[in-house]
């Protein structure tokens, strides 16, 4: 049972190929891991069940339920726990197009959050990163806040870490967590990964735990590791370095709440316009 004042949570932390079925194996083998160690929420990397270059990964995309859906919500239901499932490729409706969904797990194996990706990484880095995601991907329209316990989950991927917009949203809708899977590279995530987590804990007197991939997936694409659970006075509560690996926290409700209460920033926004 989730408690009112404490909550340990892991991120776990994968090098993840096109291989489903491996991938799933790794990942249910860390899941089980994390929560023999206690961890109540566990929240898994970006596409997760299959990673490489985009035009290799959508045809392995997926219907939910489908594969991946269906071994998640067994998982959540035996272990009895809350599972941020990183987030899959969904097929659509539309030809060559797939969503990248993540989904959120309760205990009794329901599928309580669907959270399609609505920031879609296309970026140029000469000699360093060229990805297009929106060639492959649908961008997602709705935002999710799930209620657990006495904590409210926000769910963001990736890319998204890049928009304060976003969690200032999902901090109106009452999270005071939020679950970040992510394959964030390692030509940006050097300078700005634990920057911009931290930032978004600490604007937002939020929890964070972000799961990121690691190491080369295939000849285009090398991602930076370094999974994080932050606090919301900005304090890294455990980082992973870079290779798979499991991390865990306890997160400290209570002490949230004084954070909020004596340094009261969310309550002092106002309204402005410009000149």
């Amino acid at each position: 049972m989730v408690s009112d004042t404490m909550l340990r949570v892991a991120a776990v932390q994968m090098n993840s190929g096109l291989d489903p079925e491996a991938n799933r194996r790794d990942a249910e083998k860390a899941i089980r891991s994390a929560a023999r160690e206690g961890a109540q929420l566990i929240v898994l990397p970006e596409l997760f069940s299959c990673l490489g270059d985009m035009k290799d990964i959508l045809p392995h995309a997926e219907s939910i339920p489908g594969p991946t859906s269906n071994q998640m919500c067994a998982l959540a239901q035996e272990l009895q726990i809350y599972l941020c499932a990183g987030s899959i490729c969904e097929k659509s409706s539309q030809p060559n197009l797939a969503y990248n969904t993540s989904l959120m797990f309760g205990p009794k194996g329901e599928l309580l959050a669907k959270y399609r990706k609505i920031h879609l990484f296309d970026i140029d880095l000469p000699d360093r990163v060229s990805y297009r995601e929106s060639q492959f991907m649908l961008p997602g329209e709705h935002t999710h806040c799930t209620p657990i316990g006495a904590t409210n989950v926000g769910q963001a991927t990736c890319y998204d870490l890049r928009f304060p917009e976003l969690f200032r949203v999902l901090t109106d809708q009452g999270a005071t967590l939020f679950a970040i899977p992510a394959a964030f590279t390692k030509a940006t995530g050097e300078p700005h990964w634990q920057v911009l987590l931290r930032a978004r804990a600490i604007e937002n007197q939020c929890f964070v735990v972000a799961a990121n991939q690691c190491g080369s997936h295939g000849a285009k694409l090398e991602t930076f590791g370094h999974s994080q659970i932050i606090d919301p006075w900005g304090r890294v509560l455990a980082e992973a370095q870079q290779q798979p690996q499991m991390i865990v926290a306890d997160l400290d409700l209570a002490a949230q709440l004084g954070i909020r209460s004596h340094l009261p920033c969310l309550q002092h926004r106002r309204q402005f316009s410009p000149l």
